[in-house]
C-alpha cells in the first residue's frame, strides 16, 4: 500500500477543500472562485511532477474548473452590466433632450 503525507516525501491532496472553494464560489463567493482556479492549477502541477498525492486528482480538477467557470461568469456578468448600464445612460439622455 502506497502512503502519503509526511513519512512518504508527498503532500497530502486538497482536492476536497479546492472543490468546495469552486462550488462556493459559484453559488456566492468570487474570491473562492480564483482561490479554487489558483490553487488547483498548482496542485495539478504538483501531481503531475509526482510531489503531490494523485489521488485527488478529479476533485482537484473539477474545483479548478468551477473556478474558471465563476470567474467567467463573473467577468460576462460585470460586462453585461456595464453594458445595459450604459445603454440606460444613453436612452435617458436621449429621453431628456426630446422634451
Amino acid at each position: 500500500m502506497t502512503q502519503f503525507g509526511a513519512n512518504s516525501g508527498m503532500a497530502a491532496h486538497r482536492g476536497t477543500m479546492i472543490l468546495v472553494f469552486g462550488i462556493i464560489g459559484i453559488v456566492c463567493c468570487l474570491p473562492l472562485g480564483i482561490a479554487a482556479w489558483i490553487m488547483g492549477n498548482g496542485d495539478l502541477a504538483k501531481m503531475n511532477a509526482g510531489q503531490m498525492d494523485p489521488a485527488g486528482r478529479s476533485n482537484t480538477n473539477v474545483g479548478r474548473i468551477l473556478g474558471m467557470i465563476n470567474v467567467a461568469l463573473t467577468v460576462l456578468g460585470c460586462v453585461m452590466g456595464l453594458l445595459f448600464g450604459g445603454l440606460g445612460v444613453l436612452a435617458g439622455i436621449a429621453g431628456a433632450s426630446a422634451n
